[in-house]
């Protein structure tokens, strides 16, 4: 069906817009991915569910689309983990890379992909090239502890012309929240999926168990996959789509605050997180605890074991 008539669909408005079938998801989002629609058309769709907001089911068909269009990297045989870093450095340093690295460091293969959403912000592929790791221009499978920064135009360039529709129309689209919750990779994962606002948190969960993914998901440092240094937020751990609380949030005032760089370039943040990395400063505690978690995701049995009830675990 033409892109139009789903725009009608979705572009009644708040209270009279209607929702689309997951088939019918996949069908306009493929569209929009193969650049086989107007520039208006795709100004439409963005501002139509702005307003009307994803469901699960919609977001489902979404994924389905851009992961049959993906560029995914080869099984690997291991688990690797999905860091998407699209958020950048606002008023605190990104550690999405030292997250990365401290992952790496324990022989888990990483990919962190993303994209520059906002000009004045230091990203991760930034911060990462500083520190010595370049943006690969191919995907190819990663070894035990290889780190591999993958721009999400060479993934799929149509997810990079929808996310920079931001650029023209100033507001967020699908393809924002996408980003954070899809697999690039073609074996097994953990996607690490962060939020900012609360209401994502509760779409990215119902997407997460509709899919039956394998996921790790909190809230990050100003929508980042990586915890705030200063505070450890409430992790959850999505085991073939089943929800397990791994982290309670931090409550209370903080009694101590990490030493963190005072300017949020990359320069300065490559400088503190050699520092980290060398020893000479400690890991925050919040991102020592995730990547406790996540190493403990990783580890876990891919048999039907995996499919057992879990006790809820709190540290």
């Amino acid at each position: 069906m033409g892109i139009s008539q789903y725009i009608k669909v979705i572009g009644r408005g708040k209270d009279g817009a209607r929702s689309l079938t997951r088939e019918q998801a996949t069908d306009l989002f493929g569209q929009v991915l193969d650049g086989t629609v107007t520039d208006l058309e795709v100004g439409g769709f963005c501002l139509a569910m702005r307003i009307k907001g994803e469901t699960a089911e919609e977001m489902a068909g979404f994924l389905d689309a851009t992961h049959q269009r993906l560029q995914r990297l080869p099984d690997n045989g291991l688990t690797t983990v999905v860091l998407p870093s699209y958020n950048g450095a606002r008023k605190l340093p990104v550690l999405t890379p030292l997250l990365a690295l401290l992952l790496s460091r324990e022989g888990v293969p990483v990919l962190v992909h993303g994209t520059a959403t906002e000009d004045r912000r230091a990203t991760s592929e930034a911060v990462l090239a500083a520190l010595g790791t370049v943006a690969a221009h191919t995907v190819s499978p990663l070894g035990a502890g290889q780190l591999a920064v993958v721009p999400t135009e060479v993934l799929l360039p149509g997810l990079k012309r929808l996310l920079d529709v931001r650029r023209t129309v100033g507001l967020r689209n699908p393809a924002h929240s996408l980003v954070k919750l899809m697999n690039p990779c073609l074996g097994r994962a953990l996607v690490v999926g962060s939020y900012t606002h609360p209401e994502y948190a509760v779409s990215m969960a119902e997407t997460f168990a509709l899919t039956g993914a394998h996921a790790l998901l909190l809230r990050g440092t100003e929508g980042e996959p990586v915890a705030d240094a200063r505070r450890t937020p409430q992790m959850e751990a999505f085991r073939n789509g089943q929800r397990h609380l791994l982290q309670a949030a931090q409550d209370g005032p903080l009694a101590s605050l990490p030493e963190l760089p005072r300017d949020v370039d990359a320069a300065s943040t490559a400088a503190y997180i050699r520092s980290v990395l060398d020893g000479s400063r400690p890991v925050p505690a919040p991102i020592a605890l995730q990547v406790a978690h996540i190493l403990q995701e990783v580890s876990r049995p891919t048999t039907a074991e995996t499919n057992r009830p879990t006790a809820v675990h709190t540290p």
